[in-house]
């Protein structure tokens, strides 16, 4: 806890932890842990995945070129960004799963949005491509050439092993608390889309409908660009450290403690992990003491964490 003099008034700073501050490079083992622990879970899970979607691609591409089918290849360059994504991750994710230091206090999670970021620079460079493929083919059809049984069986079936990485990565971004995973998800997600329409496009053309190919192509891009909106929406926020959570909201939650007589300022953000840090000043009745001042911050950090989860929370206390 440190005091200061601000104007005549005395303001009294409590940090969430009730011990003196110490370099971040000191934390306890289990802080440490705790960040240790999650990067190799999250790069385990991306390896898995790699090797999923490495497959994936493989099918998609030798079915891609035998047959000419724009949205079977253009399925491929899609799962390809999937395996870009993936070991972009694990580069990614091994920097952000360092403790907090000196150099970084508030840890390296947003190494882990910056990630999410570049996904959606796979997906722009992916809708491009397939939107001005879709649309030449368009203007100069060129029509691919019929595909068998068994590639249209064997193209649906990596529908199926979209499916399962999305609900597994899904699963272990919750767990693990991990935007990137969550992301990585998101954006397999329009992969199912896109392969499911990979699927049909092989059925079309082996109707005799292969003219379509073009258009479903084009509709792929669309897709993959929405992706790429929702990803954004999502991350966004925390890289410019908007409002972790409703002001109106946490100064209630702060009033109802007992010896708080008013809050004069909040502040929230939240990190890629769901971690909430805020910054509360609130005012009490000038007779009280540091220590009591002390205990009252307490009781506020842990309405606070109640509320939200895992939080920092950083409280000021001055006198009316």
């Amino acid at each position: 806890m440190s005091a200061a003099a601000r104007g005549g008034r005395l303001t009294v700073g409590v940090a969430v932890a009730d011990i003196p501050a110490v370099p971040l490079t000191n934390r306890s083992d289990a802080e440490t842990g705790e960040f240790a622990g999650r990067g190799p879970a999250v790069r385990a899970t991306l390896l898995a995945i790699l090797v999923a979607n490495a497959a994936v691609v493989a099918v998609k591409l030798s079915i891609g070129i035998r047959t000419g089918t724009l949205a079977v290849l253009g399925a491929a360059l899609e799962s390809g960004l999937d395996m870009l994504n993936n070991v972009m991750g694990i580069l990614l994710v091994t920097l952000a799963a360092q403790a907090p230091d000196d150099d970084h206090p508030y840890g390296h999670d947003k190494f882990e949005t910056l990630g999410a970021i570049g996904i959606v620079g796979f997906l722009s460079i992916t809708c491009f491509e397939l939107l001005r493929e879709g649309v030449q083919k368009l203007v100069h059809p060129a029509l691919p050439r019929q595909p068998t049984h068994s590639e249209i069986g064997v193209l649906a079936a990596t529908v199926l092993i979209n499916l399962f990485v999305v609900w597994y990565e899904r699963k272990r971004g919750r767990e693990l608390q991990s935007a990137f995973l969550m992301a990585d998800a998101a954006h397999t997600v329009s992969d199912v889309y896109v392969t499911g329409l990979a699927v049909l496009s092989l059925v079309v053309t082996r109707l005799g409908y292969a003219r379509l190919d073009a258009a479903l192509a084009i509709i792929v891009a669309l897709i993959i660009a929405w992706t790429g909106y929702g990803i954004l929406r999502e991350t966004v926020p925390i890289l410019v450290d908007q409002r972790g959570v409703d002001p109106e909201d946490l100064r209630r939650r702060v009033i109802a403690v007992d010896g708080v007589r008013v809050v004069r300022a909040v502040r929230s953000r939240l990190t890629a992990s769901g971690t909430l840090f805020a910054e509360i000043t609130i005012g009490v009745d000038d007779s009280m003491s540091v220590v009591d001042a002390h205990r009252l911050a307490d009781a506020v950090e842990s309405r606070i964490a109640a509320a939200y989860g895992v939080a920092e929370v950083t409280v000021h206390v001055e006198p009316t």
